[in-house]
């Protein structure tokens, strides 16, 4: 049987999500599908995600991006990992690094034999032992040494922090290179097929109509096809993610390019700090239940590294996912597929995933339900993957300062997440699922550095004796601060390999 191909790919919207889409699709379709991207300059993008995680670096290869030049023409910066402030005490502080901890040896993982010699106070925390948090602690940075494959240096593991609105910028520039037509306009309508309920066409304010077959919705939260033409459902979250807006604000950038990003718990909800070459991105996430616009702004402006760029504007969301990402012809991407706050800097991420399940289950005209309902399963998933995880930061905590922290640590939260939880804390076990984007190493970060600590460890550990576990330890403490020194530090690396030119120079 012969598939008949679809002609005409048509992606709503601009912004970080379409011409991430629009990228993807001119590569991997090879100019065999007309690719038309519609939106409109009086439509401003939500500009929230400017950080990272190191899956980013599979979306590059695909385009075949030379990595110095993304980071100059996005102003980007290299991040390690993520520094929490204030999560699980007031005063506390840890870092969430990419990559591995330590070395994996003999039968159980590394982190059992650390948490036997931690319990016993014979142990330093994990930042000791990952050389991404050590960099981190040091301001420094480095492409692994793919030359070395039994050193820590081949395991630095990266992200990035950049400008999204340079990155679109930048994408779009790919993209139209690749035969993708940009069209500016306006959308007033949206023309629907008789008989099946597809969308045919779009109509916009200057009378022009745009027909395809098949519309990927990346027009943000406004969902205008998934949501406003399909009613395709939403199912909210805000129970167990109760921040509900966000302030963001660019500042004076600081001399010390710091390769992470931070996160700082506030009374009711938490900031942002994303480094970039010329600027410092911030932002407030807030619960308006518990703060109000003029407290959560004042709160943002009050905790700037220099002075503001801007003035901040709240943007209103609600955490959730669109119960049905694709539906008939549309398939929803970004924004308009669902919102998890970017605590662990995902949304670039999950708005990566869209892309590659539509890769997967790309459609013939024909459009079978079977290819749609299982593409509905795996972005179900990841969404489900990345709320569980955030969710672990909220409830894992043990301040009782605020009523929004009060309420954080008493809620009731999904059985998958306290199952992870319950089983950390009977003998460290971490557990990870399928294909789930958070290793092993990350739940154990996150619940380590939120006190979530467990009774006992993993029995197997005693096959080694406390001397062999504690050289053991000390060997690898040992080689990483090694590793360490002989890097350069983060913003001599930017100077030496991807420096960008001055803003005004960009803007031209």
């Amino acid at each position: 049987m012969e598939n008949t191909q679809l002609r005409k790919v048509v992606i709503v919207g601009g912004g970080t999500s379409g011409w991430m889409t629009a990228a993807a699709l001119a590569k991997v379709l090879k100019g065999r599908y007309e690719i038309t991207l519609v939106e409109s300059d009086e439509i401003s993008t939500i500009g929230v995600g400017e950080a990272t995680i190191p899956m980013i670096s599979l979306f590059n290869r695909l385009l075949d991006l030379d990595e110095n030049e993304f980071v100059r023409e996005t102003q980007a910066s290299f991040k390690l990992g993520i520094e929490f402030v204030n999560w699980g005490r007031l005063g506390d502080r840890y870092i969430h690094g990419f990559g591995t901890i330590g070395q994996d040896n003999w039968t159980v993982d590394f982190h059992q034999y650390w948490l036997k010699q931690y319990l016993a106070g014979k142990a330093k925390e994990l930042e000791a032992y990952s050389i991404n948090t050590q960099a981190c602690l040091q301001n420094k940075f480095m492409r692994p040494r793919t030359d070395i494959p039994n050193s820590p240096l081949s395991q630095i593991a990266y992200a990035f922090h950049f400008d999204a609105a340079l990155y679109a910028r930048f994408l779009r520039k790919y993209s139209e290179a690749r035969g993708v037509t940009r069209i500016e306009g306006r959308i007033v309508d949206v023309m629907m097929r008789d008989g099946d309920g597809h969308v045919a066409a779009l109509m916009l304010q200057s009378g022009q109509k745009i027909e395809g077959d098949l519309f990927i919705d990346c027009s943000g939260f406004r969902a205008l096809l998934i949501e406003g033409a399909l009613k395709a459902g939403y199912e909210d979250w805000s129970h167990w993610l109760p921040c509900d807006r966000a302030m963001a604000v660019p500042c004076v950038s600081v001399k010390e390019i710091t390769p992470y990003t931070r996160s700082t718990a506030r009374s009711a909800g938490w900031q942002w700090r994303i480094p970039l070459q010329h600027r410092i991105g911030n932002g407030h996430v807030y619960s308006s239940k518990f703060i109000s616009d003029d407290e959560a702004a004042a709160v943002l402006l009050g905790n700037l590294d220099g002075a503001p760029l801007a003035d901040p504007r709240p943007v209103r969301f609600t955490a959730g996912r669109r119960k049905r990402t694709w539906d008939k012809n549309v398939v929803s991407i970004g924004l308009a597929s669902g919102f998890v706050e970017p605590l662990e800097s995902t949304s670039i991420h999950l708005v990566q995933m869209g892309i590659a399940h539509l890769l997967t289950f790309f459609p013939a005209a024909g459009f079978e339900q079977a290819d749609i309902d299982q593409y509905n399963r795996v972005m179900q998933q990841e969404y489900e993957w990345v709320r569980d995880f955030i969710i672990l930061h909220y409830k894992a905590t043990e301040r009782t300062d605020t009523p929004f922290w009060n309420y954080c640590r008493t809620m009731e939260i999904p059985q998958t997440l306290q199952h992870r939880m319950d089983l950390f804390r009977s003998h460290g076990r971490v557990y990870r699922e399928g294909n789930e984007l958070f290793t092993k190493v990350s739940w154990l970060q996150v619940m380590h550095g939120q006190r979530v600590r467990p009774t006992a460890y993993h029995p197997l550990t005693d096959l080694l004796s406390e001397e062999e576990i504690q050289t053991y330890l000390e060997e690898v403490e040992g080689v990483i601060a090694a590793c360490t020194d002989v890097m350069p530090t983060h913003s001599q690396f930017i100077a030496e390999n991807c420096a960008a030119a001055s803003p005004m120079a960009t803007m031209k």
